[in-house]
């Protein structure tokens, strides 16, 4: 397909484009992220630059096409940081774009860290939108206190284009860690994740290989704090082999983890499929699939499958969200007609002329 993409570099650019549009469009941040299948793209890649950033209230306020690598660039000179971990995927799906920060916040792009800080959404204070009849948007706020009125900032949050087209976000960020620890323990049950979690340690990643049977526990603090927790980890686990990676191999390993680097070099489908923690490892039974690994302590699967393995299909009576990354399948997980039916009322509230990423959701 021969795509004409558009990339407006202000605000108003975005609303006079949208004014008069006709065709359906699909709307993309630095496209690393989202498939296009419509033959007119508007990125908001242009619309770059940190508007206003106060350390000491751990706010930040960007134009939405501004690179996620320039915001973690910025915030580790003031050791802060994006607590949720947006994961980056263009390398492993090899798309040649670059991640964006109203990217991250418009699919709710949330990593390892999300069991004990929240995801993208729950950072999110403010947003600035153009709706599809090219009105401007504004909710929320630039400071962390509660507003009045309805909160459109959560609903753009994960709407994937649907809803408008985001050109400004605030939100929160917070300090870098002093040090981490990482447990890697030998266990042939997944559940080890959930047992963790249950401590009062305060565990702020957990993943499980399931081939190597190795299960990772991140610990993350202060250096006296941390040196505490893992020790009384270590007596939690004693009848377990544990191995335990410093800080620097720590923050390597989630490196990896939040860009999928245990999927590269891989052929076949890759599956991101979203369930109840104790469901994901009976996914993984039910599947077979060629490689397949826990985070979330257990409510995130990833899986390599045979090319034109139908994952949807054969997990039908398991509750769960099972979205394509790469292969011939549609991206998103189908949804109900009630589902449907209620998205599409919300969706035509806002986009009238319904041209904003019409695959999404459908």
């Amino acid at each position: 397909m021969s795509a004409t993409s558009l990339t407006p570099s202000s605000e108003s650019d975005v609303r006079d484009l949208l004014i008069s549009e006709t065709e359906r469009l699909h709307i993309a941040g630095g496209q690393s992220r989202l498939r296009a299948t419509e033959e007119k793209i508007i990125s908001t890649s242009a619309l770059t630059g940190i508007v206003e950033y106060e350390p000491g209230a751990l706010t930040m306020v960007a134009k939405a096409g501004t690179p996620l690598s320039i915001i973690n660039e910025t915030l580790q000179k003031e050791n802060q940081q994006l607590a949720f971990e947006p994961p980056e995927y263009k390398h492993i799906l090899n798309l040649l774009g670059h991640s964006t920060i109203g990217g991250v916040f418009a699919t709710n792009a949330s990593g390892s860290r999300r069991i004990q800080v929240g995801a993208a959404r729950d950072h999110l204070l403010g947003v600035r939108f153009i709706d599809g009849l090219g009105r401007v948007v504004k909710n929320g706020g630039r400071v962390m206190k509660n507003v009045t009125g309805y909160d459109l900032v959560k609903l753009m949050a994960g709407s994937w284009g649907t809803l408008g087209i985001i050109t400004e976000v605030s939100f929160k960020v917070l300090p870098i860690a002093e040090t981490q620890v990482t447990l890697q323990i030998a266990s042939s049950e997944a559940s080890i994740l959930t047992r963790a979690m249950n401590t009062p340690y305060d565990v702020s990643g957990t993943f499980y290989d399931v081939a190597s049977g190795f299960a990772y526990i991140r610990i993350e603090g202060f250096d006296k704090s941390v040196k505490y927790r893992v020790q009384q980890l270590l007596k939690e686990f004693s009848d377990f082999e544990i191995d335990i990676f410093d800080a620097e191999e720590s923050k390597k390993f989630w490196s990896d983890v939040n860009n999928l680097a245990f999927l590269k070099n891989m052929q076949g489908d890759l599956w991101r499929i979203s369930v109840r923690p104790t469901d994901g490892i009976q996914i993984i039974k039910k599947l077979d699939p060629k490689a397949s690994y826990l985070d979330w302590s257990g409510g995130l699967v990833w899986l390599r499958v045979e090319e034109g393995f139908k994952v949807r299909e054969k997990m039908q009576k398991m509750s769960g969200h099972a979205m394509c990354l790469s292969g011939t399948f549609n991206q998103f997980h189908p949804i109900s007609t009630i589902e449907k039916t209620l998205s599409t009322s919300i969706r035509k509230k806002f986009d009238p002329k319904m041209l904003f990423n019409q695959q999404v959701l459908n």
